[in-house]
């Protein structure tokens, strides 16, 4: 899977969680989940788990600490889903 087939499904998993829409609209690589989305940490670990249902993976917590922005978590994403 691409990763901007990837990006583009957590896109739709983020959108929930999400407090600041206008930089939402400018989603990129480098966009940060807790500054720039304003996404709080309680709502990152839902994130997660939404990611591992969406995707069939499992993610460990050395892996959960990494997925700070939307570039981290699509490298995770690739890395669990070519390991299956």
């Amino acid at each position: 899977m691409t990763s901007e087939a990837i990006q583009e499904r957590l896109k739709t998993i983020v959108k929930p969680y999400i407090n600041n829409q206008e930089n939402f609209e400018k989603l990129s690589k480098e966009s940060d989940f807790i500054n720039d989305l304003e996404i709080n940490s309680a709502n990152l670990v839902d994130i997660v788990l939404d990611v591992e249902d969406e995707f069939d993976i499992r993610i460990e917590n050395d892996d959960m600490e990494k997925m700070t922005n939307v570039e981290a978590t699509v490298e995770v994403i690739q890395k669990k889903l070519s390991a299956k």
